[in-house]
């Protein structure tokens, strides 16, 4: 069984207005991840994730190129805290930071 992880994810380039929230939040469903994913007003995406480290390895694949509309210039990883996330099931959009 894997570890169960948490990481904050931050997504640079044109990630605002494509889509990318969205379909970051599906993705994260599909991977049986938990968390959320909001815009930042310095317009970048934010993604607070927890789950088991394969599924977040899989997710952060998938970050690098996004949704169709997206372009994605880069994306930091750093080690997240898993108490902002709590007890919350599912994924989900939250409001801009």
């Amino acid at each position: 069984m894997s570890q169960t992880i948490c990481r904050n994810l931050r997504i640079h380039g044109r990630v605002q207005g494509v889509g990318y929230r969205w379909s970051l939040c599906a993705e994260a469903e599909r991977l049986g991840l938990s968390g959320w994913v909001r815009n930042r007003r310095d317009g970048s995406v934010e993604a607070l994730v927890r789950g088991p480290a394969e599924a977040l390895d899989a997710l952060l694949l998938w970050a690098q190129r996004g949704p169709s509309m997206a372009r994605v210039d880069r994306v930091l990883c750093n080690e997240g805290n898993a108490a902002e996330i709590g007890s919350m099931d599912g994924f989900r959009q939250i409001a801009t930071y």
